[in-house]
């Protein structure tokens, strides 16, 4: 199962190539190879059949879902589950069949053992919640050690959220995951304090972002996905030099941060006072953000932002995604994730489509537009 995740290739390309409009307008056409998904996805020979209007529609069980994000890692199926929202996999074993899912993204990982955030860590809000957990987690080793025997027997690609303090615990991290039977990739979670810049997070300054994401390129040969922080005034940049760099995949986005006041009204109420805003309220967000990056570069994308219903997928896939993470809709309904599955392959039928590429780009301009840092929703 490993050696078929882990196939090396070239990949990052030049700047020029990641800007190019013809790559853009291959997002919009049955091109998706430029965007990560198979070439036989595309292939629009599966036997069709006349409905009674006369409509061509796909053969029953002939839907291909499954998008390639580079290096080998081939998802059965564009929807993921979040970090953070689904532990290790394992705590939803008796809820879900796991390998129904297209990729599982584990709890954020670190060097050492943390106890997280001081209590409380969690407060609803409306449309979402905000969370300061902290990095709760065991520790790289104890991961290994209790999860990745049964990772490597589970169809559905693991791939391990990674975090740090500094490039060196990153690099340090994925050296100890490299090889290791049962992690499929790894995911970047970049919106950490860099020690090393006196504490400004990797994720809204390109050369941290580039850099650390070069380090754990040289470091490792599995896929790499890098998670983007909405908490900057233009992605645009901080996207292409990460891609730049050599990340095969872009995640986006990771949580806003927020916080909430306390009852007594005298102080905030979580004990970090800052937490990250997710769910529903968190969507419009998350879909400019993937708008925009969909437009700079041409490796693959994976949205994250308040999906709870299949419109949510079609949504972040008409701006330009690949692929989608479920994760806060989790807590209320953990077998969405497997539903939505089930729903897309039924809008690709419904649709007379022999995969869902059609879906994907189609909200997407021909040429680039001005990013929204800009203001231009506040033209006269």
């Amino acid at each position: 199962m490993k050696a078929k995740r882990r196939v090396v290739t070239n990949s990052g390309g030049s700047t020029t190539a990641h800007r190019s409009s013809t790559l853009r307008r291959q997002r919009t056409s049955n091109a998706l190879t430029s965007m990560g998904c198979k070439d036989s996805a595309v292939d629009m020979t599966t036997p069709r059949r006349g409905d009674a209007t006369g409509r061509e529609t796909v053969a029953t069980a002939d839907v291909d879902l499954s998008v390639d994000l580079g290096r080998g890692l081939v998802l059965p199926n564009p929807i993921m589950v979040a970090s953070g929202t689904f532990g290790y996999g394992v705590e939803y074993g008796d809820v879900v069949d796991v390998d129904r899912l297209g990729g599982i993204c584990c709890k954020g990982t670190t060097l050492r053992s943390r106890i997280g955030n001081p209590t409380p860590r969690v407060a609803e809000t409306p449309g979402g919640m905000l969370n300061s957990i902290g990095l709760q987690n065991p520790g790289v080793d104890a991961v290994i050690a209790k999860y990745a025997s049964t990772w490597e027997g589970w169809r559905v690609p693991v791939i391990v959220n990674v975090a740090g303090e500094s490039v060196a615990d990153y690099v340090e991290v994925v050296k100890r995951l490299d090889g290791i039977p049962g992690v499929a990739g790894i995911e970047l979670n970049i919106s950490c304090p860099n020690v090393g810049r006196g504490g400004l997070q990797f994720a809204i300054d390109a050369d941290a972002a580039a850099g650390v994401t070069a380090a754990v390129r040289r470091a490792t040969d599995l896929p790499l996905l890098v998670k983007l922080s909405p908490n900057v005034a233009d992605i645009r940049p901080i996207a292409r030099a990460i891609a730049d760099a050599g990340a095969d995949a872009l995640t986006a986005i990771n949580t806003l941060s927020g916080i909430a006041v306390g009852g007594s009204r005298q102080k905030p109420l979580l004990g970090n006072i800052y937490g990250g805003l997710s769910g529903p309220a968190i969507k419009p967000v998350a879909l400019r953000i993937v708008y925009e990056v969909c437009q700079v570069v041409a490796i693959p994308v994976i949205a994250i932002g308040g999906i709870t219903d299949i419109d949510d997928v079609l949504d972040f896939l008409a701006v330009g995604a690949v692929a989608v993470q479920v994760g806060t809709a989790i807590f209320a309904d953990p077998t969405l994730p497997v539903r939505l599955v089930a729903e897309l392959e039924g809008a690709c039928r419904s649709g007379g489509f022999a995969s869902y590429v059609p879906f994907v780009g189609t909200a997407l301009p021909k040429r680039p537009s001005s990013p929204s840092s800009k203001g231009v929703e506040y033209r006269p």
